[in-house]
């Protein structure tokens, strides 16, 4: 089943172009050029249902939820000055894997830029118990539940319902809702995504549900791979990562949390302190591609990550309020046709997704994804981009 996502290409300030740009998936294509910005739907890619979410999408378009070929006057000398803060030398770049087409993005089986859910991770078995009741969700890892099952969150058409592309704090909201047993889970679910440009070249990304009726599990997680590089820049194994996170939940050979929490100190997981990928990536056949329980407490903003790239000078950090950080290196990326013709091959990007534990549902020392009728779930990523001298 081809997955459906969005290209959102972001720039930290709408206004540069494509200076650095930011790889998201949602079902709608946004595409920021020196000169305008273009919105284009993506629909699903089951011909049965495409034309019915084409009407359903040009019906949203009538009521305001859109406007395509959005010419923004742009202030050269702005442009300029912002230019050379985000770069040495003046040196641009895209810095996540992505496609060139809604084609591409429709068959994706990597979740490139993926907004995923409703359960992010692994659910052991595809299978937990709540409230006495035991519920069988859609196997797609073997005979596990991936990111949310075979039509999770990054495989369904998303409306956008709020969009300004000027001003102070432009920005996007995507929503969507989730029906009473989707791919096995209870309730409806009403989700919504808002990407934000701040200042300081800064991307807010908040993530919010509320159940309806039922207690539910949630757990969604933003998935865009980076190379601070270039998205054509080879490996990540130069960069340097720092994550604040002094233990992590050990896996079986399916990558199944064993229900430990153990020390990352004397492990190949501990990047406690900023140092090279590749250090110890002679101890992992496959890479990285595990949790880690954070420092801080959880639901507070607080610094998790930052990664490095020297012969660029980019950096970023990446601030949350999950407890939560699954570290992929992207082990499992094999010879993917992207961007402008190139070929991703393995370990070309990584993944930084802040979530709760991987298969917390049946585990129930775990921080818990249940969330009840009338709460809410909020979950918030703040990216921030510098350069280093």
């Amino acid at each position: 089943m081809a997955r459906v996502s969005i290209l959102l290409c972001l720039v930290l300030l709408i206004t540069l172009g494509v200076v650095i740009s930011v790889s998201f998936a949602d079902n709608i294509e946004v595409k920021s050029t020196e000169h305008n910005i273009e919105v284009k739907s993506s629909e699903h890619s089951e011909s049965s249902k495409k034309e019915k979410n084409v009407d359903h999408y040009s019906k949203h378009k009538e009521k305001g939820g859109e406007k395509v070929n959005n010419d923004q006057n742009l202030n050269k000398k702005d442009e300029k000055k912002e230019h050379d803060d985000l770069h040495k030398k003046r040196k641009s770049g895209d810095i996540v894997l992505g496609y060139d087409s809604i084609k591409s993005y429709k068959t994706d089986k990597v979740y490139f830029g993926a907004t995923v859910g409703r359960v992010a991770n692994r659910i052991g078995k595809a299978q937990f118990k709540l409230n006495g009741k035991e519920y069988k969700t859609s196997a797609n890892d073997g005979k596990n539940t991936l990111h949310g099952g075979k039509k999770g969150f990054g495989d369904v058409v998303w409306a956008v319902t709020k969009h300004q592309y000027d001003g102070k704090k432009p920005h996007i909201v995507f929503t969507y809702t989730s029906p009473d047993g989707d791919q096995g889970f209870p309730g409806e679910l009403n989700v919504t995504v808002t990407y934000k440009l701040v200042k300081n070249n800064e991307l807010s990304v908040v993530m919010e549900a509320k159940p309806k009726d039922k207690a539910t599990p949630v757990n969604l997680a933003h998935h865009s791979y980076w190379n601070l590089g270039g998205h054509n820049a080879g490996d990540i194994f130069s960069e340097e990562i720092q994550i604040l996170g002094s233990s992590y939940t050990p896996v079986d050979g399916e990558l199944i949390p064993t229900g430990q929490i153990s020390p990352v100190k004397g492990t190949p997981y501990d990047f406690l302190q900023l140092r090279p990928i590749k250090d110890n990536m002679k101890d992992l056949k496959t890479g990285y591609d595990i949790n880690y329980c954070l420092d801080g407490k959880a639901e507070k903003m607080r610094k998790i990550v930052e990664l490095v790239d020297k012969k660029s000078g980019r950096k970023m950090e990446l601030s949350g309020n999950q407890p939560g950080l699954q570290f992929y290196t992207g082990g499992m990326l094999k010879d993917i046709k992207g961007k402008n013709g190139t070929v991703y091959k393995a370990f070309a990007g990584l993944c930084l997704e802040t979530q709760s534990y991987p298969d917390a549902l049946n585990h129930p020392k775990f921080p818990s994804q249940i969330v009840e009728p009338g709460k809410k779930y909020k979950h918030t990523m703040l990216f921030k981009f510098s350069i280093v001298s």
